[in-house]
């Protein structure tokens, strides 16, 4: 079934309604690696519950209305999609526990042409349920290779952030743990291509890989720690470019250039030296 265009910039999400606790949010920031000095309290206040706060990117995992893409009906071949981009934009910190309700539409369906596949564009917001305040919007592109040439409009994509030229002016390590998918997944994503070896080698991986948007959190991480001295309430926004997988146990450099509250930057795999991450953007509040 090839993608029906109208039909699927018809779609209906339904409402998703989802209730997360303390636990959830220090699980969350362990599985980007907060935490792993247990001595530095400005760590700590993400991953204990005295005085705890919740990371504006674990809006990512909220509200989300799953794995629509594998509904026959939407025409897509989930077996060939991809994560392009991902957009965060927050709106007020996220509370460190609370009822969230995520609201779901399609944005933007391109048709690149046979053989050249198809971008998928998706928005969420979130509202606290108990308040209706509007929290955060999460926009991502899903690249579906496999589905180009259906005769939909071809448009044009949002634009990519453009780094600057020349050496970064930051950079930041961080090491990402043999077992970090399978903390990671335990926010929600238990796809099992990053837990399970014989998925991850019938996908063509010689091991599990790490998911993506836990790639985009560790970036996230590299941010509030050297830009925002570990405020994570500065990180407004957040964009970037899926560019290639990290395996768990590497190291993630990201590296920065800043000019007023605007954090251009990219992510490296320092053992292979990959660029993972590209086009990014990181909005701070001064």
């Amino acid at each position: 079934m090839a993608i029906n265009y109208e039909k699927l910039m018809a779609w209906k999400f339904p409402e998703v309604e989802q209730t997360y606790s303390k636990r959830d949010t220090m699980l969350y920031a362990l599985g980007l690696g907060f935490g792993a000095d247990p001595m530095d309290e400005s760590q700590l206040q993400y991953v204990y519950e005295e005085n705890l706060k919740a990371l504006p990117t674990m809006a990512v995992v909220l509200g989300s209305p799953g794995s629509w893409m594998r509904n026959p009906e939407s025409g897509i071949n989930y077996l060939k999609v991809v994560h392009g981009e991902q957009w965060l934009t927050a709106h007020k910190p996220l509370p460190q526990e609370a009822a969230v309700v995520g609201h779901t539409r399609i944005t933007s369906v391109i048709d690149k042409g046979e053989g050249k596949g198809a971008v998928v564009y998706t928005e969420r917001k979130l509202y606290n349920k108990a308040n209706g305040d509007h929290l955060s919007t999460i926009v991502s592109s899903t690249f579906a290779r496999g589905d180009g040439g259906y005769g939909g409009p071809s448009g044009l994509a949002p634009p990519l952030h453009t780094l600057p030229e020349g050496s970064p002016e930051k950079t930041c390590d961080l090491a990402t743990l043999p077992r970090q998918a399978l903390i990671y997944r335990l926010s929600g994503d238990y796809n099992p291509l990053h837990g399970d070896p014989k998925v991850a080698k019938a996908a063509g991986f010689p091991m599990p890989i790490l998911h993506g948007l836990c790639t985009y959190g560790t970036a996230a991480h590299a941010i509030i720690k050297t830009c925002c001295g570990y405020d994570a309430s500065r990180l407004s926004g957040l964009q970037v470019r899926f560019s290639s997988p990290v395996y768990p146990g590497e190291t993630i450099r990201t590296e920065m250039w800043q000019k007023g509250g605007v954090v251009s930057f990219r992510s490296k795999v320092v053992e292979r030296n990959v660029v993972v991450l590209s086009n990014g953007r990181a909005d701070i509040r001064e």
